[in-house]
């Protein structure tokens, strides 16, 4: 059974820096493409960042790009996000989610397999 956990969600004041985790088990985390996606009340949920097995590459959405970072740990079945410089609109659930590797235009779109819960990320003007 596939499962994502994330924590290190919470609220910060804008500005500030805070770092999601996302620990995977039941999949062969190092040959999985793995992602973080977000959505706001009353918005769609959006794809923020997504990195293949290797890490050699990373995406990110216009919006974070400069401000936050998508890394993994594949020993420790971990994918990261590290976001800088929060602003009031990155208040939203973030997921971690993950789809076996295929293609790379398929790990920058929606269609993934298995999500975690979510966390709330709280960004105060």
């Amino acid at each position: 059974q596939v499962q994502l956990v994330e924590s290190g969600g919470g609220l910060v004041q804008a500005g500030g820096s805070l770092r999601l985790s996302c620990a995977a088990s039941g999949l062969t985390f190092n040959s999985y493409h793995m992602a973080w996606f977000r959505q706001a009340p009353g918005k769609e949920r959006e794809l923020v960042a997504a990195i293949p097995p290797s890490g050699e590459q990373t995406y990110y959405v216009e919006a974070v790009s400069g401000r936050f970072t998508i890394s993994r740990h594949n020993a420790n079945n971990t994918v990261y996000l590290q976001m800088n410089s929060l602003k009031p609109e990155d208040t939203a659930v973030y997921y971690c989610a993950g789809r076996p590797a295929s293609s790379w235009y398929l790990a920058i779109s929606p269609r993934y397999d298995y999500w975690g819960q979510g966390t709330q990320v709280t960004v105060s003007s």
